[in-house]
């Protein structure tokens, strides 16, 4: 095979669907276009949302199984870590094989993990099902960022900008609602979320399949990261920003309920879980709001939010301020959204069809190593250090410490737009 056929495989099937193998589904209607886009955005939103279900429940397990905030930091991390594993190793691989079945493989792998949380008898089971569920994560996240940008751009990368806070927010509060209201939720909240999935993966089964089967889908799951010159100096801006807002949310997802806790004195799940939410609904909000903003914009108000908020928040938990911390969670939360959508809407859309498998993993890498490895330090900072007050404030103070880096690369790197809108199409920069 020459290298201008190999290119000519790699192209959406919009471009080649001559020489596409046979469909099984070609006598349906396919599912294609906006509508498609929305259950890939669905399906985000399910993942996510089944990852943050955990947090209100971490009380009960921590309870019925005696073990240390450590534990707790160290269940929630090793999913971060299975989710890069996943990447790392899977996040090319629907380039190769097609989006659907990487798509459906990955929903039966997640459904398998939430089979296993509602079964669980002690850690040994919750850090198993988090395994799974990190890489079965994992392996979807690039593939359903990558199938949405091939069925529309524009919404395709709003939508990879807005959905994770969607699951986020309502993965935590609806958890929160069905152990305060609903009998036995450490089996209802993973039974309801299975039948989302089963749902979903038959509307996945449905949908257009948007690139052509190409040589190398073994060779793609070694890991590798690259990137293309072009893109590095965007991405390189990105990096920062994105550590420090998903290290904000990793410290929600494992702590937020104790925080809560702390401040209040009440065990009240929904009000435990409601931090979380707050965070990750403000993010949602403020992606929905400034999704027209020039994406330079969006990122500039995001690491001031940033800053903002969780100076605000910090504040409020050192002095016993519980609305107030709410307040500075919502402020950080829209920083937590307009940080996390900059750098999206800044550097994918400038990748071609074939990266944009490689380049979401990429940016989910960052991303979840932010997530996961600074909660599991603050869980050994709570039992080994100061408490979980201190713990909080050193936190704080790193993330805002990455934001002011964030904020050093992008004015340094000013002139990057300017250059690179010589070269590539105008709404690179973003959705207009």
């Amino acid at each position: 095979m020459t290298m201008h056929q190999a290119l000519q495989v790699r192209r959406p099937v919009r471009e080649t669907a001559g020489i596409l193998p046979a469909d099984p589904f070609a006598r349906r209607p396919r599912l294609r276009g906006r509508p498609a886009v929305f259950v890939l955005a669905s399906l985000i939103v399910a993942l996510l949302a089944s990852s943050a279900a955990p947090t209100p429940l971490y009380a009960i397990y921590q309870a019925q199984w005696h073990f240390t905030p450590i534990t707790t930091t160290v269940v929630f991390g090793v999913y971060a870590v299975a989710v890069l594993v996943g990447l790392l190793t899977m996040g090319k691989l629907s380039d190769h094989v097609g989006r659907r079945p990487v798509l459906l493989t990955a929903i039966a792998v997640h459904a398998g993990s939430l089979v296993i949380f509602a079964t669980a008898t002690g850690v040994p089971a919750l850090l198993s099902a988090r395994v799974v569920q990190g890489l079965s994560t994992g392996a979807a996240l690039g593939a359903i960022g990558a199938a949405m940008l091939d069925m529309d751009r524009e919404l395709g990368t709003f939508a990879n900008a807005v959905a994770p806070g969607m699951g986020t927010a309502s993965g935590a509060i609806l958890s929160a609602l069905a152990v305060r209201f609903l009998p036995d939720p450490t089996h209802l909240i993973y039974l309801a979320l299975i039948g989302v999935l089963a749902l979903q993966a038959a509307a996945i089964a449905a949908m257009r399949e948007t690139v052509s089967r190409a040589p190398g889908a073994l060779a793609s799951l070694r890991p590798e990261i690259t990137l293309p010159r072009a893109l590095r100096a965007p991405v390189l801006t990105a990096v920062p920003v994105l550590f420090a807002v998903w290290a904000l949310a990793g410290l929600y997802g494992a702590l937020g309920p104790a925080l809560v806790h702390a401040l209040t004195g009440s065990g009240n799940v929904v009000l435990g879980g409601l931090s979380l939410f707050v965070l990750a609904a403000s993010a949602v909000v403020a992606t929905i709001v400034l999704r027209r903003a020039p994406a330079r914009t969006v990122m500039l108000f995001g690491i001031l939010a940033l800053v903002t908020g969780v100076a605000v928040t910090v504040a409020a938990v050192s002095l016993g301020f519980v609305a107030v911390f709410f307040v500075g969670s919502a402020i950080a939360g829209a920083g937590f959204g307009c940080g996390f959508q900059g750098s999206i809407r800044t550097v994918v859309p400038l990748a071609a069809a074939h990266q944009r498998a490689g380049l979401v993993s990429l940016l989910y890498v960052v991303s979840y190593l932010g997530l996961g490895v600074p909660a599991v330090l603050a869980g050994f900072g709570v039992v080994h250090g100061g408490g979980l007050i201190d713990t909080t404030r050193y936190y704080g103070a790193a993330v805002i410490a990455l934001a002011a880096l964030a904020l050093f690369g992008l004015l340094k790197n000013r002139p990057a737009p300017r250059s690179r809108a010589a070269a590539s199409p105008p709404r690179a920069e973003g959705i207009r």
